[in-house]
């Protein structure tokens, strides 16, 4: 039976589950627009592994891998500097969610969460 310092925080399942239904719609559309009939350009792999990147995030999130972490706040970020090439408001949103993301998932109880976690699993 797990006790309260290692049950998942409420903002860690719900930035998980984000990360894996965005993931997965985007990998959808991603892999409902290829076209199969022209060549792949480098750029089509990497778009893919992106948004794969999104749902490995979001489940080892839930799972409480602290390097999942990381590797989300990294992809967030990516996105940030990506939406540079955009419009403004493009900015603004990737930077909120980054600044939400970074907040509730390093705030002490997240931080607790995944420490606990790697504790269990050593």
């Amino acid at each position: 039976m797990a006790n309260s310092m290692s049950s998942r925080p409420l903002s860690v399942t719900l930035i998980g589950w984000l990360f894996i239904v965005a993931g997965v719609i985007q990998l959808g559309f991603f892999l409902y627009q290829l076209n199969f009939h022209r060549p792949l350009h480098y750029d089509d792999g990497l778009v893919g592994l992106v948004r794969l990147l999104a749902v490995v995030c979001g489940v080892f999130l839930l799972l409480g891998k602290n390097w999942a972490r990381w590797l989300a706040v990294a992809w967030l970020a990516f996105h940030v500097g990506v939406s540079a090439f955009g419009s403004a408001q493009e900015v603004i949103v990737h930077t909120l969610l980054f600044a939400v993301m970074v907040f509730f998932l390093f705030q002490p109880g997240a931080s607790q969460f995944f420490r606990a976690r790697t504790r269990e699993n050593t």
